[in-house]
């Protein structure tokens, strides 16, 4: 929404809200931005003074205020207060923030189906609590529907128009676009909640092809239109053509109710996201290398396993194969050592048990091996110069000791003792 300066003969305080700037103007009268002491915002609309001198208009207005305290619904702007005794009555409702629909397609372009879908469905629903209330809108239109962060909210609903549909074709009089109010407006015949359902029938018009149904001209031409000539909805999605052909009807009875708009808008929403998503087309699939060679039949069967229906073959205990050549990640270099020698690769030993069993039995067959060559030398005794071992010299008499040193010392003297000793010498 738009917002404006305010002008010199705007007021700066009305009740107990103090204004800030405009934020648009109709035939009823001005809005402005305003706020309480609390900081809460408000959008205060304040009464033309030409019809602040109607006493049938202000005797009405009482009565629709009254009934608009009594809505309740998450998508209207709730009425915060109001003065009817005022010079010039006015009434606040809820500020709500967010653009406008007619700002909104007029910037950006129409809407798709499943927004518009979207959108106008949330709107029945804000239209059933307004009827439930005992309140028409009358004056439905894309400006008088705000896009806010949580949702579609209608404002302005209508609550106080002057003296009826008698000055509908005085331009300047009429509260709204003649595009989107209904033929028995124009008539001067009594509104009804069918009347709604006309005019957002047009809303959605124009959110889906950002023209009216009746097209561009004066007030005369497009009023004429409404009562008499059949609405234009090409451009239209053909999800949405049916129902708003429906509510652009001439008799109100052949309208469907707020009720039954709101659950097809629904219906549409739905099927039309879901057909979204069914569009887009899903992402290809590739098929695997199949291997070659003996990988080939343990793929081969692996594959007719998955397949739904066959029915499992039990699997072996197959061997560990290698993996493809263009898989086997090349081994890394060995790290150089202390010595600036780079080691073989590492190969798995022996188990270290078996290790210590061998080497224990080494040990003793060695020490055994050992221990009879020992035994095999002390049996044969040392050998002399002459070739004659000691087996074969003669045991000597235990006092023969000193003898044997003093051969020792002297060799002839021990070679003579030696002969003497021996029984078939002579001397």
């Amino acid at each position: 929404m738009t917002m404006m300066r305010l002008r010199r003969e705007d007021p700066r305080v009305v009740g107990s809200f103090r204004l800030h700037r405009r934020l648009g103007a109709g035939g009823m009268g001005v809005v402005y931005l305003g706020s309480d002491r609390r900081g809460q915002r408000v959008a205060l609309k304040v009464i033309r003074p030409d019809l602040a001198e109607d006493q049938e208009f202000r005797s009405r207005f009482a009565r629709e205020v009254s009934a608009a305290r009594r809505i309740r619904g998450g998508c209207t702007a709730r009425l915060v207060a109001a003065d009817l005794e005022a010079d010039r009555p006015w009434f606040a409702t809820q500020y709500v923030p967010g653009p406008s629909l007619h700002d909104k397609v007029n910037e950006e372009g129409p809407l798709s189906a499943a927004q518009v879908a979207s959108v106008g469905a949330a709107l029945a629903e804000g239209l059933l609590a307004v009827h439930d209330a005992g309140v028409v809108h009358r004056d439905l239109k894309p400006s008088n529907i705000l896009l806010s962060p949580k949702g579609p909210r209608i404002i302005d609903f209508g609550i106080a128009w002057a003296t009826g549909a008698s000055t509908l074709t005085h331009v300047g009089t009429a509260v709204g676009s003649p595009g989107f109010l209904a033929p028995e407006q124009v008539r001067g015949a009594a509104v009804t909640p069918a009347t709604d359902v006309f005019a957002l029938g047009a809303t959605l018009a124009y959110a889906a092809t950002a023209d009216s149904p009746f097209g561009q001209g004066s007030s005369e031409v497009m009023l004429y239109r409404v009562v008499h000539e059949e609405p234009q909805l090409m451009g239209v999605p053909d999800a949405l053509a049916p129902l708003l052909h429906a509510c652009l009807a001439k008799d109100p009875e052949d309208r469907p109710s707020t009720l039954q708009l709101s659950l097809r808008l629904k219906e549409i929403a739905a099927r039309e996201a879901h057909g979204l998503s069914e569009v887009r087309p899903p992402a290809p699939r590739r098929e695997p290398e199949r291997p070659q060679g003996r990988r080939a039949e343990e793929y081969e069967r692996q594959r007719t396993e998955r397949q739904p229906g066959s029915s499992p073959t039990p699997r072996p205990q197959a061997r560990k194969h290698p993996q493809p050549a263009e898989t086997v990640r090349a081994p890394r270099p060995p790290v150089a050592g202390r010595n600036g020698t780079r080691p073989g690769p590492r190969r798995p030993g022996p188990d270290r048990r078996l290790l210590r069993q061998r080497l224990i039995v080494f040990v003793v067959v060695t020490l055994l091996v050992a221990l009879g060559i020992a035994a095999a030398q002390g049996c044969q005794g040392p050998t002399h110069t002459n070739g004659q071992s000691v087996s074969q010299v003669e045991p000597r008499p235990a006092g023969a000791r000193g003898t044997a040193r003093q051969a020792t010392a002297d060799p002839q003297a021990g070679h003579n003792a030696q002969l003497a000793g021996r029984p078939d010498v002579t001397a």
